[in-house]
C-alpha cells in the first residue's frame, strides 16, 4: 500500500489524480512550475514543491528536480498522468533505481512499445497490419527525402516518443518537406526531450479508433470498449465518443483480437492504449501504443463505471484486477468535448489570461466536467491549452448529443476565449449527427 505519491503533472489530470489518491487514503505531493504557483491543483495536495521555471523543459520535464522532490518528501511512488514524462523510459528507470515505484509500465516495456517505432516493429512480428512507412529514426533531411520518395506523398512526419498531437505534421509534397522536417524536429525536442522522428504513409479517409486496456502483475488483463477519436484538427482531438457506432461488429471483434494478441505477448503492467486507423473499406491498420493513461479516459470510465486512475494505482501497488471481462459492458453512449483556451477565428491561436467568470453546469445524471478551474485561475501560455473536458452519457447517441448541446450552452468562461461556440457548431452539423466524418473532416472544412 502506498503511503505518499507524487503527482508529476499539472492541470485537470493532476486534480483527478490527487482527488483519487486522497479518496484512497494516500498522502499527495504536487509539483509545479513558477507559472503554476497559484494554480488550483497545487492547493489540493498535502505538500507542494516548485521544480523550476515556466518552460516545461525546466520544470515538468526536469527529471533531476522531480526525483529530488520525491526523495526528500518521502514518496514511495510517482503518478505520471499523460504527457510530459508519462512515456519517458529513462524517467521510469531512474524511479526504479532510486526505489520509487513508477505507476505505469516498466522502462523496458516502455522502450519496446512507448516508442512508436519499436512498437511498429513488435506488432509487425505478430502479423498485425501496420501503416506503411519507415522503421528507423530519421536523423537527417537527406535520409528523410529518400524515405519520402519510397513511401510517397502525402505522408506524416511523427515523433517516435510522441503523443497528444505533438510532434506530428502532414506533408503533402516534396516542396514542404524541408520546412516540416525542421518544425517537427524542434517541436519533438521541446515536448519529449528528444528529436527522434519517423515517416508514415497517410491513410485517408480513415477513422481513428483506440482501445484502452489494463494488465496486472499476474497476467490478467481487461480490454475496454473502443473509443472513436476521429474528430481532430491538426491531430488534436476535439470530440471523442464511445463506443464507435460506425464500425461493423466484425471489425470491432477483429480490433479486439488484435489488441489481445498485442497484450498477451507483452510483459506489461498497468494501463495502455492501442490505436488503429480504419479506412473506408474497414481495413484495420495498427498505428501505435500509448503506454499511459489517455486524456479521454473519462469516457471509458463513464461507459463502464470503472475508475481507471484508481485501478492504475491499485495495480501499481501489486493488487490483482478483480473486475472480469464479462463485467465490461457498453450499454450507453458517451461523448466528450474538449474546452480549449483559444481563438477559433484566428486559426485557433492559443491564449492565456485569468478566469473572471465561470459556470460549470453539472446538475443532473450523466454529466461530468473534468477541470482545473476557479475564479482567478491564471491560464499560462507555456503548456497545453486544454481547460476542461465535458463528458455526457445517455442511452443513445442522439440523446447524448442533445445533452451535450444543453451543457455547452450553459457552460461559460469569461476572461479567456474558448472554443465553446466551435464545438456547438460541430455538434449540430448534420454530418456529425449522421456519423459521416473521418480524421480529415475538420481540416477539410477549414480550407
Amino acid at each position: 500500500m502506498f503511503k505518499k505519491v507524487l503527482v508529476a503533472n499539472r492541470g485537470e489530470i493532476a486534480v483527478r489524480a490527487i482527488n483519487t489518491l486522497k479518496e484512497m487514503g494516500i498522502q499527495t505531493v504536487s509539483i509545479y512550475s513558477k507559472a503554476d504557483k497559484k494554480s488550483y491543483f497545487v492547493s489540493l495536495a498535502d505538500e507542494s514543491f516548485c521544480v523550476g521555471m515556466e518552460k516545461a523543459e525546466e520544470s515538468y520535464l526536469n527529471i533531476q528536480n522531480i526525483i529530488s522532490v520525491a526523495l526528500l518528501s518521502g514518496c514511495d511512488a510517482i503518478y505520471p498522468g499523460y504527457g510530459f514524462l508519462a512515456e519517458n523510459s529513462d524517467f521510469a528507470e531512474i524511479c526504479e533505481n532510486v526505489g520509487i515505484k513508477f505507476i505505469g509500465p516498466s522502462a523496458d516495456v516502455m522502450r519496446k512499445v512507448g516508442n512508436k517505432l519499436e512498437a511498429l516493429k513488435y506488432v509487425r512480428k505478430l502479423s498485425i497490419p501496420v501503416i506503411p512507412g519507415s522503421l528507423i529514426n530519421i536523423d537527417s533531411l537527406q535520409i528523410c527525402k529518400k524515405i519520402a520518395k519510397k513511401v510517397g506523398f502525402p505522408l506524416m512526419l511523427k515523433a517516435s516518443s510522441g503523443g497528444g498531437g505533438k510532434g506530428i505534421r502532414l506533408v503533402n509534397d516534396e516542396k514542404s518537406l524541408a520546412k516540416s522536417y525542421q518544425v517537427v524536429k524542434l517541436e519533438t525536442q521541446s515536448s519529449f526531450s528528444n528529436s527522434n522522428i519517423y515517416v508514415e504513409k497517410l491513410i485517408k479517409p480513415a477513422r481513428h479508433i483506440e482501445v484502452q486496456f489494463i494488465k496486472d502483475n499476474y497476467g490478467k488483463y481487461i480490454i475496454f470498449p473502443e473509443r472513436d477519436c476521429s474528430l481532430q484538427r491538426n491531430h488534436q482531438k476535439c470530440i471523442e465518443e464511445t463506443p464507435c457506432k460506425f464500425i461493423s461488429s466484425y471489425t470491432r471483434n477483429k480490433v479486439k483480437r488484435y489488441t489481445q494478441k498485442i497484450i498477451e505477448n507483452l510483459d506489461y503492467e498497468n494501463t495502455g492504449t492501442v490505436e488503429y486507423l480504419i479506412d473506408s473499406k474497414q481495413n484495420i491498420y495498427f498505428m501505435e501504443i500509448n503506454a499511459r493513461i489517455q486524456v479521454e479516459h473519462g469516457i471509458t470510465e463513464e461507459l463502464t463505471g470503472i475508475n481507471l486512475i484508481k485501478l492504475q494505482i491499485q495495480v501499481g501497488e501489486g493488487e490483482k484486477i478483480l473486475v472480469s471481462q464479462s463485467d465490461i459492458l457498453a450499454k450507453k453512449s458517451v461523448i466528450e468535448c474538449r474546452i480549449n483556451a483559444e481563438v477559433p477565428n484566428e486559426h485557433f491561436k492559443p491564449v492565456n489570461g485569468v478566469i473572471k467568470g465561470l459556470n460549470l453546469p453539472t446538475q443532473g445524471p450523466g454529466i461530468r466536467i473534468d477541470h482545473c478551474l476557479r475564479i482567478g485561475e491564471v491560464i499560462p501560455i507555456f503548456y497545453d491549452n486544454m481547460l476542461a473536458k465535458i463528458i455526457v452519457n445517455e442511452l443513445s447517441r442522439s440523446a447524448a448529443i442533445k445533452k451535450m448541446n444543453r451543457i455547452l450552452n450553459q457552460f461559460y468562461i469569461t476572461g479567456v476565449p474558448t472554443n465553446r461556440e466551435y464545438l456547438l457548431k460541430l455538434l449540430n452539423d448534420s454530418d456529425f449527427i449522421n456519423g459521416n466524418y473521418d480524421t480529415d473532416f475538420l481540416n477539410s472544412r477549414e480550407k
